[in-house]
């Protein structure tokens, strides 16, 4: 969403395909899960009356939309990259296959998972803590207009206070909201640690990988 109220800037979507392929030049295998929250949430919907199953089902349809979008910007930079949803849309992209998912990941593509888990009431964090087990991935980073994890919204509070580190079960019992409550529990039964940065910040995502720069490790 970039600094617009919906949809979709294209200069923000330009900004994190640049900080993908920078990483990607370190000879590190990434793959990607994309919310949909700036074009619709499910949660929302539900809100003003909408059924929570079919809020959640166009909220998935959201995040096909980024992840064209995101696919798009990255070839654009010669990144090679594959979109893999969870729901079958074959006319726009490949369904999630786990074996061809490492495949493409062994060959050197970024793939990006779209639909979250391809069911209701999941958020994409649990979808990408799933991901990330599926693949074995090494961590999983959350990349935010924040610099880390904070006791409360720094955008709200001036007093919220920013942890460098925090236990899996700290961040469940303190209620802070990182990631949900599933996702949380799923890195933490798979030893992945989550790194949470800025991906607002320019060559953030690569300084986390080298441990510099600021961010909060969930480990």
């Amino acid at each position: 969403m970039g600094r617009r109220s919906y949809g979709i800037d294209p200069e923000m979507v330009s900004k994190v395909a640049i900080e993908v392929k920078d990483v990607i030049a370190t000879g590190v295998e990434v793959c990607l899960v994309i919310g949909g929250g700036n074009i619709f949430r499910g949660v929302s919907g539900a809100a003003a009356g909408m059924e929570r199953a079919t809020g959640d089902y166009m909220g998935m349809l959201a995040t096909v939309m980024n992840a064209l979008a995101m696919q798009n910007a990255l070839e654009q930079l010669d990144v090679p990259v594959r979109v893999m949803s969870a729901l079958p849309i074959s006319a726009v992209c490949e369904p999630y296959i786990r074996r061809r998912a490492t495949r493409h990941l062994e060959k050197g593509r970024v793939v990006i998972f779209a639909a979250g888990t391809g069911n209701p009431f999941f958020t994409t964090d649990t979808a990408a803590a799933l991901r990330a087990t599926e693949m074995n991935c090494h961590a999983l980073l959350k990349g935010t207009r924040v610099d880390g994890v904070y006791s409360a919204d720094p955008e709200k509070d001036k007093n919220a206070k920013r942890y460098d580190e925090l236990g899996y079960l700290q961040v469940l019992s303190d209620d802070l909201r990182v990631m949900d409550a599933s996702a949380i529990s799923l890195a933490r039964e798979n030893n992945i640690p989550i790194l949470v940065f800025s991906i607002e910040s320019a060559g953030g995502f690569a300084s986390v990988l080298r441990h510099q720069g600021k961010f909060t490790i969930v480990h």
